[in-house]
């Protein structure tokens, strides 16, 4: 429907025709819902050369678009032309700008918000001040969270689910469970009842506790309370079972997550192969993996870490090697992201003979290699001190015109840095810069010490 409406505005520019306002409005909505951000911007440029007069329910679009894309400086720009135009923000506005401000992390900025609103006589509502105690909530600032908390009351604005639950998840996150359950005990005294994102953030933390008894009886209070369980629910009770290799108890809370009705997604997924890997039932992993890939998820390099990982400490290697043609024959697409995994790991653990055969196999099937693979299995030959084969290999990624981004670049130093061979990577990178495998932008920010 919104490709349509695309359409027809084109159309009616082409002929010179100017749209309704409020047709714009509702054109300029569904896009920010459809999250067609850069759309939202071309079709406003458009709408105004043609003569639309913009008013305050389009800029509140606007600014819900910024919002969205956490765009802060094309926010204040929209500000300054509202500004510019005598068009007064109105309680959507300020409240849309404090929620960009908190997510950015910019408490102070969201509080100027909350003060320029209050004297241009808007009250702050309920959203305002959820927005500012959520805002304070994730980053740990529990102080002043209470302190908002406790100024809703004086101004007659009440507390409600949201508020209560994100002071609770907020204590949780700072290890104050003992906090986080008394304001539980306040919330339900006032006849706010918690949901199931209440009962996540306690089962979260104390999980994160080891203390999966005491999580379980929360669960039977749920079930007490007729509150279903959903999938962070049962995904955060599998992966505390998980990491402790209890894999009897995570495959009974993913059976009782299926028959509810609930479907396995790719949490499940690297939570239960990560646990099969830890206490070595590599087989069950290979087959959560390939019900991963099966169900449309794609697994990270952790999740193939983990199997490389598993199979190697068995010596199990060859395991490793079918991966692809397993894939394969299974149906299933094997991009370079696939090998690119398996020949990371391989070379982090040293093992260049393995990491050489998968980019064999990789070549061999037409795939080409791209600026990960290469530097990876350069710096594995620069550590063993083959210093022709790395070169080699540099001059071909020259060649290729594959360059050491900043993201790559972040990722490798993070990877090896803390391998007590600091020297021996710095060598490296020196090398790298000198085949000309960096930006001079990117360099410069290294030898500025700024990444």
């Amino acid at each position: 429907m919104t490709q349509d409406a695309l359409q027809v505005f084109e159309s009616m520019r082409v002929h010179g025709l100017k749209p309704h306002l409020h047709a714009c409005t509702v054109l300029l909505n569904c896009l920010v819902k459809d999250k067609l951000i850069d759309s939202v911007w071309k079709i406003y440029k458009k709408m105004v050369k043609l003569g639309v007069v913009v008013n305050l329910h389009v800029y509140n679009v606007l600014l819900h678009a910024c919002c969205m894309a956490g765009d802060v400086e094309r926010a204040e720009m929209v500000l300054s032309e509202m500004e510019l135009k005598n068009v007064f923000p109105d309680l959507i506005t300020f409240n849309t700008i404090i929620v960009l401000y908190c997510k950015k992390g910019m408490h102070y900025e969201a509080l100027c918000v909350q003060d320029r609103m209050e004297r241009a006589g808007i009250s702050p509502d309920i959203r305002t001040y959820n927005s500012l105690i959520y805002g304070f909530c994730r980053q740990g600032r529990m102080r002043e969270a209470l302190r908002l908390f406790k100024e809703m009351k004086g101004v007659s604005v009440s507390p409600n689910h949201v508020t209560y639950t994100t002071l609770i998840d907020g204590y949780c996150r700072v290890n104050e469970l003992g906090e986080a359950l008394r304001l539980r005990d306040i919330m339900e005294a006032k006849g706010i009842y918690p949901g199931v994102v209440t009962y996540n953030a306690v089962i979260r933390k104390l999980c994160e506790d080891g203390k999966i008894r005491e999580a379980n009886w929360i669960l039977n209070e749920m079930n007490e309370k007729k509150v279903e369980p959903d999938n962070v629910t049962c995904n955060t009770l599998i992966n505390a079972y998980c990491k402790i290799g209890d894999m009897g108890s995570a495959m009974k809370v993913k059976n009782k997550m299926m028959e509810a009705g609930l479907k396995l997604d790719q949490f499940t997924f690297k939570a239960l192969i990560h646990g099969f890997c830890k206490v070595n039932e590599m087989d069950s992993a290979k087959d959560y993996l390939f019900n991963m890939l099966d169900a449309g998820f794609c697994p990270s390099y952790c999740t193939y870490s983990w199997l490389v990982d598993g199979y190697c400490n068995l010596g199990k290697e060859e395991e490793v090697m079918k991966f692809p043609d397993e894939l394969l024959k299974r149906g299933l697409i094997v991009d370079v992201s696939v090998y690119r995994a398996l020949i990371r790991r391989f070379c982090k653990r040293e093992r260049l003979d393995c990491a050489e055969r998968i980019f064999g196999v990789m070549q061999g099937k037409g795939i080409c290699g791209d600026s990960v693979i290469y530097a990876n299995l350069a710096y594995g030959y620069w550590k063993m001190g083959k210093v022709n084969a790395a070169s080699n290999l540099l001059n071909q990624m020259y060649e290729k015109r594959l360059m050491i981004t900043l993201k790559i670049y972040r990722s490798f130093t993070a990877s090896y840095g803390g391998d007590n061979n600091n020297s021996i990577l710095g060598l490296f990178w020196n090398h790298v810069v000198q085949r000309g495998l960096i930006s001079k932008s990117i360099l410069k920010d290294i030898n500025k010490g700024e990444i």
